[in-house]
């Protein structure tokens, strides 16, 4: 018997959803009819691709295998609509875009308005990561991130570049002093990024060069946790200036210690996969956005 793309589909979706009822709220479908498709398939296949309990569902070594294939199989399908889309030269489809919490929220989300207005048959489907992601693991078609890339597998293309800010609520500051050097910094409590350690290594010249080692008392994986924690007055923090600038503006932040910033900017790119084609549903986002930033 002949497999299905729908059945594919299925499986693929259950897999991402971890349960038969999250997959069929996601394929718009019933529980039961999901679980009809994979038995479907199962039996097509001759082989138990999950195993079930009540509380969990586990790939099994076949299904882990087919898994693969089935992502395969589906992506070159919705290359080759894709194809056939572009003869018509409007873009149309899904598209997946992935972006640590703060850059979605401060510069995606306000444009989403203006993209859906402009191109009202892409169907946006957005993600937030604070981490780097696996883009095809995460059936994501591109991932706004900032700084130094190091994948090679990865195609980069540049849309802008973010200042960094030294900055505090005004309420930290008149309980606790401004800091008038880089070194007063040591006697003060400090925000910083729990991982990659490189992101506390703040953009202030000094005696020991133009990147301060800080020491934060309070350590957060998201840069908009530590927007929250500045602005509840919780210590001296560092973020990128789309992230700190339209507090500045209100006051609800002020700048420290802009004497001594090395004028270092963080890189942002939009990043994918070297074997993907660029569609015209990817293109016309990248440069949607980076007219916006």
């Amino acid at each position: 018997m002949t497999i299905q793309s729908e059945e594919l589909r299925t499986f693929v979706a259950v897999v991402e959803a971890g349960t038969l009822s999250a997959a069929a709220e996601v394929l718009e479908q019933t529980t039961s009819g999901v679980s009809r498709a994979l038995s479907r398939l199962e039996e097509k296949l001759g082989a138990s691709l999950l195993t079930r309990t009540t509380r969990r569902m586990d790939l099994t070594e076949e299904g882990q295998a087919f898994l693969e294939q089935a992502r395969s199989i589906l992506a070159a399908m919705e290359a080759a609509e894709e194809t056939v889309r572009m003869r018509t030269q409007k873009p149309v489809g899904k598209l997946r875009v992935d972006a640590a919490v703060p850059f979605m929220i401060h510069c995606v989300v306000p444009h989403v308005g203006a993209f859906r207005e402009a191109y009202p048959d892409i169907e946006l489907e957005l993600t937030t990561n604070d981490r780097f992601i696996d883009l095809v693991e995460q059936r994501t078609d591109i991932a706004i991130r900032i700084g130094e890339l190091q994948d090679s597998t990865l195609h980069a293309k540049p849309l802008s570049s973010a200042r960094l800010n030294i900055i505090a609520s005004p309420g930290y500051v008149a309980r606790h002093g401004e800091p008038t050097s880089v070194e007063d910094l040591e006697h003060h409590r400090l925000i910083g990024f729990s991982q990659p350690e490189s992101l506390n290594h703040w953009p202030l010249l000094h005696a020991g060069g133009d990147r301060y080692p800080t020491r934060p008392a309070i350590r957060a994986s998201s840069g908009e946790t530590i927007r929250q924690l500045a602005l509840h007055g919780q210590g001296i923090a560092c973020l990128s200036n789309f992230m700190s600038d339209a507090d500045i503006a209100t006051g609800r932040l002020v700048k420290l210690l802009e004497p001594a910033y090395s004028g270092y900017q963080q890189k942002i790119s939009a990043v994918y996969y070297r074997n993907t084609q660029l569609s015209r549903r990817i293109s016309c986002f990248l440069d949607f956005l980076q007219c916006k930033l």
